[in-house]
């Protein structure tokens, strides 16, 4: 099993703490995050997409272009990008040449993204927000497999043989779907034959296995080998030598930023007692010290029936340098050597 790190350079806006850290330093950071994972043996880390003022992940190229620079064999990946609101072929540009300049680390998780702020920055009307992806999702695994395209649809001028260039360092560009609970977006993924990403942010990991079924039965069904039907989770997580420093020290960040975007979409405040029940045996965050946490894994993979790729979103913590360095280093060392003696 893969195991990284996905990041969405919360700012201390969305964090709160006594202590603000600028952009300039939060993105130093975040840089050393990255590097500390390389060294610490993890197999990836991703940078997500967002275009609001309390993260700073807007261009997630560039900052795994930066990490790339420092790094040696920790895949590279986006989680996810927005593709709904993007121009396929600019996607693949940037992240071709971030294979190039990685000696092929680069990967691309592709959504629709769950903050829709993107899709009138750009130009898009949100009542076409399934249509736009599925158009610009077929348009990007044309390019990804053919240097020169012959395409039409709606949203974009045709091409019509122009060339797509540089082509990445890999034969092929790897692309995931990212995925919430929409049974369409689960099958879709299973359809085209594609890895699947699933963003778990509450409630049990094992309530999604139906959902996975239905992905590994669609892709039996279009004929898909069942060794390229890939299975990633993304969920909360941090760790620490004790699993009370763990949750003592995610929480206060877990709590601001749930509670801010709670108020934008109409949620409830977040709560201790929400937040412990999340972190408990039956919760979907995997915080706590390495034993239980590589425990929770382990769960988690019998649960779902199988996982290639785990990911821990540990943004919420993002304000206490010190204690991610450590955290990604005993997720590296520690929690990965357990999970990987089993499975």
């Amino acid at each position: 099993m893969e195991i990284g790190i996905d990041s969405f350079a919360a700012t201390s806006e969305i964090l709160g703490g006594e202590h603000p850290v600028g952009d300039a330093d939060r993105m130093a950071f975040l840089l050393d995050e990255i590097e500390e994972a390389d060294r610490a043996g993890l197999d990836v880390f991703g940078i997500g997409e967002h275009h609001r003022s309390d993260y700073l992940d807007s261009a997630p190229a560039v900052i795994l272009a930066a990490a790339a620079a420092r790094t040696s064999t920790i895949r590279l990946t986006s989680a996810v990008s927005v593709l709904s609101a993007a121009d396929p072929v600019r996607v693949f540009q940037q992240f071709a040449t971030l294979d190039l300049i990685s000696r092929g680390r680069a990967e691309i998780v592709v959504g629709r993204g769950s903050s829709v702020e993107a899709y009138p920055l750009f130009g898009y009307d949100l009542k076409d927000y399934d249509a736009l992806f599925a158009e610009k999702l077929d348009l990007l695994m044309k390019v990804r497999d053919n240097a020169q395209v012959e395409w039409s649809g709606r949203f974009r001028a045709p091409l019509t043989g122009q060339g797509v260039y540089p082509r990445p360092h890999q034969a092929s560009l790897p692309i995931w779907l990212g995925v919430g609970g929409t049974p369409q977006s689960f099958v879709r993924a299973g359809t085209l034959g594609l890895p699947l990403m699933v963003a778990i942010i509450g409630g049990e990991i094992a309530r999604f296995r139906p959902l996975i079924d239905l992905y590994r039965q669609a892709g039996a069904s279009a004929g898909h080998d069942a060794k390229i039907l890939k299975v990633g989770i993304h969920a909360m997580g941090f760790v620490a030598d004790t699993t009370q420093e763990a949750a003592d020290r995610f929480f206060p960040g877990w709590h601001n930023m749930f509670t801010k975007i709670g108020r934008e979409r109409g949620w409830p405040p977040a709560t201790r007692a929400q937040f412990d029940a999340l972190v408990g045996p039956n919760g979907a965050f995997l915080v706590g010290d390495p034993e239980t946490v590589a425990a929770k894994i382990l769960r988690a993979n019998l649960d779902i029936g199988g996982i290639d790729r785990i990911t821990f979103q540990m943004s919420s913590a993002g304000l206490d340098h010190d204690a991610m360095l450590r955290s990604i280093a005993l997720l590296g060392q520690d929690v990965r050597a357990r999970v990987n003696g089993y499975t």
